[in-house]
């Protein structure tokens, strides 16, 4: 049995939750509050759930700093569900740095149609958050890395070798720790991130702001793909990876979800199989499904290294575990060898 504590100032979605689980034999609401204050008071009556869904900004306290005490005292699977998300707000990036299972965008009219639309979804998502491993490290607020160093970083050399990384829950926090890790002059990565439309870019700014070696921006279309450059897929459009006179580009293709995504990492993989053999690295991170799994077995078939997040340090391990059943990995990294294989294809390959 799963329990749920709704933490939301908006009656009505709380309300609107717990008519979506009702009739879920594996799902139990014990409680919930308009806002963290008067949550702690029922909390020493019912206890503590398996997961909260959590609004972020809310009366008495907001919801960034409930999710840092109560992973002071327990850390708990928590679900962001905000309208905040909408505006690729800095709050909802930093609940995802805090440990955020995933967030669900809380449209502001057609609240009953969006949980009719979603309801499947919502209900998968609530019990693989419940059961997900948290990533209990605090992140500290990133420093500007323009105030470190005054070393300019070269994005003018368009990359000869592609790293292509595709992730959903759990990828912010794995994402950061690859991309501040990396050495100078690495190869070009681009990187499908399931995420919201108007999120991936205060997502791609943040980074940008806190990685020494790299320049991290959102795609746009033509961008060219360079050495010491990330580029993230933007959401609610998909990301392919074109070849024009010999330098590599990313294109933005608008049509129907692949894999229930948009961007689909099976589409960012599946392009580059069309332009590249044998420069290409590729990884599948954590992550709920199977988007990118019939991709990345495809860049192994032609000859390209190919590698997923191993269960220990995944928060949701089904992506790469879908990838490793389907045949498409070599092997699996934890994240510290995930960014070590980066570097060392970097050395490899003159950068």
């Amino acid at each position: 049995m799963i329990k749920i504590f709704i933490i939301d100032d908006s009656m009505v979605v709380r309300n609107a939750f717990i008519k979506l689980f009702k009739d879920e034999k594996e799902i139990k609401i014990i409680g919930e509050a308009a806002n963290p204050i008067d949550a702690f008071e029922i909390f020493k009556k019912v206890g503590l759930p398996d997961l909260f869904i959590l609004d972020i900004e809310m009366p008495k306290m907001d919801g960034l700093t409930f999710l840092k005490q109560i992973n002071e005292q327990k850390p708990t699977p928590v679900l962001i569900c905000s309208t905040l998300v909408s505006k690729g707000s800095s709050a909802a990036i930093d609940a995802l740095r805090l440990g955020a299972v995933d967030i669900v965008l809380k449209p502001k009219v057609g609240l009953k149609e969006f949980f009719d639309e979603y309801k499947e979804n919502l209900i998968g998502l609530v019990k693989i958050a419940a059961r997900s491993k948290l990533k209990h490290k605090i992140v500290p607020v990133p420093k500007i890395k323009k105030e470190l160093s005054s070393k300019s970083i070269d994005v003018s050399n368009p990359s000869k070798y592609i790293v292509a990384i595709g992730s959903s829950t759990g990828g912010v926090q794995a994402i950061e720790e690859i991309v501040t890790n990396l050495q100078p002059q690495h190869p070009g990565i681009v990187i499908a991130q399931h995420m919201p439309e108007g999120f991936t870019a205060s997502f791609a700014s943040r980074l940008n702001a806190i990685v020494p070696n790299s320049t991290v921006v959102e795609a746009k279309e033509g961008e060219m793909i360079t050495d010491s450059k990330v580029i993230i897929a933007r959401g609610g459009i998909h990301m392919e990876v074109i070849e024009e006179d010999g330098v590599y580009k990313v294109s933005l293709k608008d049509f129907e979800k692949v894999n229930s995504h948009k961007p689909s990492v099976n589409v960012l993989f599946e392009s580059i199989c069309k332009i590249a053999q044998k420069n290409v690295t590729a990884f599948i991170l954590t992550g709920m499904g199977d988007d990118g799994a019939s991709g990345i077995k495809k860049l192994k078939e032609l000859g390209n290294k190919t590698y997923g997040q191993n269960e220990k340090t995944s928060v949701v391990y089904g992506m790469p575990k879908a990838a490793k059943l389907l045949g498409g990995l070599e092997k699996e990294l934890s994240i510290y060898e995930i960014t070590q294989a980066i570097n060392i294809t970097g050395r490899q390959n003159g950068n």
